[in-house]
Parts: C-alpha cells; sequence; structure tokens
C-alpha cells in the first residue's frame, strides 16, 4: 500500500511537474514573442527622395542606393542603437520628378508613413519644393542642390549633404589656372536657377583668381548650339566651362566647339558629365585638355574599397554615379545622430546631435561642417572632392582636394 500510494504521489507529482514544464515553456515562448515583436516593432524609418523616374533618374537611384547600403550594413551589424535597443534600418523611396511639386508631395507622403529623415532630395527645384513642406512635417532632409538657398536659417532641419560650389570652386579654379596658364573663360549653363546658381559662382572664383570671365546661358532643352558656339568662337578664351549644363548638352557643346576648331581647355565645375564628354569628343587624346570636379575622389582606396563592399553586401555592382557616396556619409552620419539623440522620431533632436558630431565616414575620411559662409547656417557636410585632369591628350586621373580650410 505503501508503494502504491509513493508511486501516485510520483505519478501525481510528475504530471504537476510536467504541467509545471509547460506552463514553463508557454511563458517563455510568450516572452520569446514578446521580445521578437518589440524587436519588430523598433524600426528606423529612413526616407529617400529624388528622382527615380525619367533624365535626372540616375542621381535619384544612385541616392537611393546609397541610403540603401547603409541601412544594410547597420542591418547586417545588428541594427542601430537607440536608446536601450538595437533597431532595424528599413528605407522607403519616393519619386520626387526632380520638381518642386513633386518633391513637396514626397515630403507629405512620407510624413504620412511616419518617416522623419530624409536623405535627399537631389536637384534645386527639388530642395524649394521639399524645405518648406518638411520643416512643417518635422523632418530632416538632407539635399544635394547647387542652388545659393539650398539651406538657411529659416529652415533648420534642412541640411546640404555635399559640399557647395562655394567651397569648392575657388580651389578647382585655382589648380586649372596653374596647371593649363588660363587667362579667360566662358562660363556656360542653363538660364534657370540650377545654371545660374552655378555658373554665377564659378565666374566670381574665376574673377576673383584674376581670370577675366564671361557668362553665357541657353534655355534649357535646347538642341541647337550653333549660335552659342559661334559668339564662343568669336570670344576666343583659354578655357570653356560647361558647369552646371546637363550632361547631354555638355557634351553636345564640347563636340560642336571642337569641330568649329576651338583648341583650348573644357572644364566641368558643376555636375556629372566626364565620360559623355569624353566620348563626345572621340576620346582623351582628341578632348586634349580638360579639368573637372568629382563629388568624391573617385580614384582613392577608400572609394574604391566602398565599391567594393557595395558589391559584397548587396549583390550587384555599386552605381556609376558619385551622389551613391555622398547620400551613403549623410545615411550614415544620420544614423549616428539617431543613437546619440536616442530617438528616430524627434527630428530636431536628431539635427541638435548631428551639430555635436563630426563629420567621419569610413570611406570619404574626415569632413568638416560648413555652410555659414554661404547659407547663413553650418549644416553642409563637406568631405574632399576630387579633381580630374586630362593634359595634352593624356587622363591624369582624379587626385583628392582637401576643403577643410574653405570657407
Amino acid at each position: 500500500m505503501t508503494g502504491m500510494k509513493f508511486s501516485q504521489t510520483c505519478d501525481r507529482d510528475r504530471r504537476v511537474g510536467g504541467y509545471g514544464l509547460h506552463v514553463a515553456a508557454a511563458i517563455v515562448a510568450l516572452a520569446a514573442a514578446s521580445g521578437a515583436a518589440q524587436a519588430q516593432e523598433c524600426q528606423v524609418k529612413l526616407g529617400a527622395m529624388g528622382p527615380m523616374s525619367g533624365g535626372a533618374a540616375a542621381w535619384g537611384l544612385a541616392l537611393r542606393q546609397g541610403v540603401e547600403f547603409v541601412a544594410a550594413q547597420a542591418n547586417a551589424d545588428g541594427g542601430v542603437q537607440v536608446g536601450d535597443r538595437k533597431c532595424r534600418v528599413s528605407v522607403m523611396s519616393y519619386d520626387s520628378k526632380y520638381s518642386a511639386e513633386g518633391a513637396a508631395s514626397a515630403a507629405n507622403s512620407m510624413a504620412s508613413d511616419n518617416i522623419k529623415l530624409i536623405i535627399g532630395p537631389v536637384g534645386s527645384p527639388e530642395a524649394t519644393g521639399a524645405k518648406p513642406v518638411a520643416q512643417r512635417n518635422g523632418q530632416i532632409t538632407f539635399n544635394s542642390s547647387y542652388a545659393k538657398d539650398a539651406i538657411g536659417p529659416e529652415t533648420p532641419l534642412a541640411f546640404h549633404q555635399l559640399a557647395g560650389p562655394a567651397q569648392w570652386a575657388p580651389k578647382i579654379v585655382a589648380a586649372a589656372k596653374q596647371k593649363f596658364g588660363i587667362k579667360s573663360v566662358v562660363v556656360v549653363a542653363p538660364n534657370d536657377q540650377g545654371g545660374t546658381d552655378v555658373a554665377s559662382v564659378n565666374a566670381k572664383a574665376y574673377e576673383a583668381d584674376g581670370i577675366r570671365t564671361k557668362q553665357e546661358y541657353y534655355q534649357r532643352g535646347t538642341t541647337n548650339f550653333a549660335p552659342l558656339v559661334t559668339r564662343i568662337m568669336n570670344e576666343n578664351p583659354d578655357a570653356v566651362d560647361t558647369a552646371s549644363s546637363p550632361p547631354a548638352d555638355g557634351a553636345t557643346m564640347v563636340k560642336q566647339l571642337l569641330e568649329a576648331g576651338y583648341g583650348g581647355v573644357f572644364g566641368r565645375l558643376g555636375g556629372p558629365g566626364t565620360l559623355e564628354i569624353i566620348k563626345a569628343a572621340g576620346g582623351v587624346k582628341e578632348l586634349k585638355n580638360f579639368y573637372w570636379l568629382e563629388l568624391v575622389p573617385t580614384e582613392d582606396e577608400k572609394i574604391v574599397a566602398l565599391q567594393k563592399d557595395f558589391k559584397t553586401v548587396m549583390k550587384a555592382d555599386a552605381p556609376n554615379n558619385t551622389l551613391l557616396y555622398t547620400a551613403a556619409a549623410a545615411a550614415r552620419m544620420v544614423l549616428k545622430a539617431v543613437t546619440a539623440a536616442g530617438t528616430a522620431d524627434d527630428a530636431p533632436a536628431v539635427a541638435k546631435a548631428l551639430h555635436n558630431l563630426e563629420p567621419v565616414d569610413p570611406y570619404l575620411g574626415k569632413g568638416t561642417w560648413k555652410g555659414k559662409a554661404a547659407f547663413g547656417i553650418q549644416q553642409e557636410l563637406v568631405f574632399p572632392v576630387g579633381l580630374g585632369l586630362i593634359v595634352d591628350g593624356k587622363s591624369l586621373g582624379v587626385t583628392a582636394v582637401d576643403l577643410a580650410d574653405s570657407k
């Protein structure tokens, strides 16, 4: 009897113990599910705004890929620290169509999706449309516009993701003058804000260096540059700077000038388009003498390393557009600021944290905050740029230009 009672008691205890184990397992499962739910809820949203369609799509797509690359790197490292939690980074892109209306609409759409941190937009029309709307919505933006009012004190949540003409024009012009002995130049650009804001700053830099300067403007969309080419040939300057003319326009102008017998130096200080110009000229040898700006020193070993890392992480080649690098650097700075501020939802707090962070990037190196002199606000993210040279028909490559002491 005693043994039977003992056996029954043990059976009962085992049943109770088993029940207890099931309860404990259930509690652990619930805790795990709760933790997973919390991890899922913990998310840092980045917006990528730029032209994703149309003629300027290459810029917007490169920007988006730069942001996605940084997000993928952060997630592979366990996420971004926000307070006492590690949060996953997600990226949502919006096509701002290279227009003020498109950018304003994109900013509002992002606000509806609770996105407070935006890398972009790209061009001047987009920056004009996005800035006031994003400011009202409490959203940080990092545009790449070359407009004279790309950022300003009236929109303290608007940042500039790269060095503008006021930073690099004096140094690039001085280097070009020294290399080619330039004494006169014609600066050519479209007659809208995207053209005049860059060309006028370039012209000021040439004049400040003692170079006789003339500005020529044309209607954006022009396909016949014969009258412009005739005026330039009559002027016969030592150099022609196509500034921020669209790549196709710059290429056409250079081709027609060469066909007309122009034998001077060509410059490209204001935007991408170098490859198009070299191709239109018939090659490096035919172009002969050329100087141009690169947003980053493209031949630096760290830039080359980014291209390799991009392919490893994204399983695709990096886009052939230097906006990739500046967008990635801006996104990386924003994530650092999120960690410093302890929030991804309070844009003013993240903006304040950005001001207190030293610009350092694993690929672009050490940078500085600039903008006070040019824009009235110290919110321009400046890293070294690149100077490309072709001299006497031979490519000398791209060298780094440090802008730490620029104004």
